[in-house]
């Protein structure tokens, strides 16, 4: 494969264990990310990258000179009052691109409550909070404005992310944890190195204007995730309180919804192989190799 330029708009989580995935596997890139923060030059994984200054509303000029010769382009950054501020910002600069890769990070939120049943990508998108409904105008934006330019675009639904950093075993050890009652409550997760393997699988094996689901194949109650981290850690488990004393928003809203999410296309358009199939798997390994 020839160097490919890179740039992924946000550089978070998802973003760079991506990149840590295609270093690992000794092909060639150039690199250029987008942050809040002053434009600057950094190093990530051993790799040499420039980031670029990118507000809703204004960007360092001298990203435009990367996007135009960019052939890969990932977009994590969440909506802005309703709408991409990567389409708003740089629609034009996409237009005589050569770009071949375009991946929309979205998230299950578009799907909205399904009282606990299963979910496809055929399934009805209603989303219940503001960020569902963001990021499926987002979506929107995206099939519309690559149909309308003819650009190669793939949007992976996300579910619920956890990481060797960020977990349930974490919060439980900080006293972060609670289990709220509420039945008939499922949630689907996946780890961000399964993420991280689904993208560079897709850098190969890529349909323009398709939607995946990117989940495990265990959904599963907060509680029954919950009850098995604290057996891990051989810790009590935390107390049941009831969704009507919760006063944070983010919480409450979480709990509207309630569904299972199929992963059936990805694994199979994929050839994937979960490496963390469930919850159980992905704590294990996380219990033995950080905490």
């Amino acid at each position: 494969m020839d160097t490919m330029n890179i740039v992924c708009f946000g550089f978070g989580q998802v973003a760079k264990n991506f990149i840590k995935k295609i270093n690992s596997e000794n092909l060639k890139i150039n690199l250029t990310v987008t942050s809040r923060k002053k434009s600057d030059k950094k190093n990530f994984n051993n790799l040499d990258y420039e980031s670029f200054q990118f507000f809703e509303d204004s960007f360092d000029q001298k990203l435009i000179e990367n996007l135009k010769s960019s052939d890969h382009v990932l977009v994590s950054i969440a909506p802005v009052n309703g709408e991409d501020i990567v389409i708003k910002s740089f629609k034009n600069i996409f237009d005589n691109s050569k770009i071949k890769w375009i991946t929309y990070l979205s998230a299950t939120s578009v799907y909205g409550n399904h009282n606990g049943n299963w979910v496809n990508e055929n399934s009805k998108t209603n989303p219940t909070s503001t960020n569902g409904i963001d990021r499926l105008n987002a979506e929107k934006s995206w099939l519309n404005f690559a149909k309308k330019k003819n650009l190669p675009i793939q949007i992976f639904r996300l579910s619920g992310i956890y990481s060797n950093q960020n977990n349930i075993l974490t919060r439980l050890k900080t006293g972060n944890a609670k289990i709220i009652d509420k039945k008939n409550q499922f949630f689907s997760r996946i780890h961000v190195e399964d993420i991280a393997n689904i993208l560079f699988k897709s850098l190969q094996n890529f349909k323009s204007k398709e939607i995946y689901n990117v989940s495990d194949d265990k959904p599963t109650s907060s509680e029954e995730l919950i009850l098995y981290g604290s057996k891990l850690l051989n810790i009590e488990k935390p107390n049941v309180v009831n969704l009507s004393t919760i006063e944070n928003e983010m919480v409450k809203n979480f709990y509207k919804d309630s569904k299972k999410v199929n992963n059936k296309k990805m694994k199979e358009f994929f050839n994937y192989k979960l490496k963390y199939p469930t919850y159980v798997e992905g704590l294990d390994h996380i219990l033995n190799n950080n905490i």
